[in-house]
């Protein structure tokens, strides 16, 4: 599983300008361009288009197996995660953490959005 930051902001082209600037690279990009993936060395950040939301940050994962398996494990250990939905990029789930915040595990279907 791979952690994703994602923070939002009101203009995702001056997001990208300031964290390229900051040394993270180019990645994949939506069609529309409300959503842009900068890799680092030692992870990645996804920056979103949220004009009510910018300046919140989010945490989010990207699972390297079925979202089923991990809603298991949760629902395990006394956690009671979302159903999982079918989005524009692939599949996802929140859950939240015993702070209450919320967490967003998601399954990317590339194909989907790039």
């Amino acid at each position: 599983m791979r952690i994703v930051p994602i923070r939002y902001c009101s203009d995702v082209a001056e997001a990208k300008r300031f964290y390229r600037a900051l040394g993270l690279e180019d990645g994949s990009i939506s069609r529309p361009g409300s959503w842009a993936e900068l890799p680092a060395a030692s992870g990645m950040l996804a920056v979103h288009e949220g004009d009510d939301d910018a300046g919140v940050c989010e945490l989010a994962f990207e699972a390297d197996e079925p979202l089923e398996a991990i809603m298991a494990r949760l629902r395990a250990a006394g956690f009671t995660p979302e159903p999982i939905t079918d989005q524009n990029f692939g599949r996802s789930m929140r859950v939240r953490d015993p702070d209450g915040v919320w967490v967003q595990i998601n399954q990317l279907d590339r194909e989907l959005y790039t």
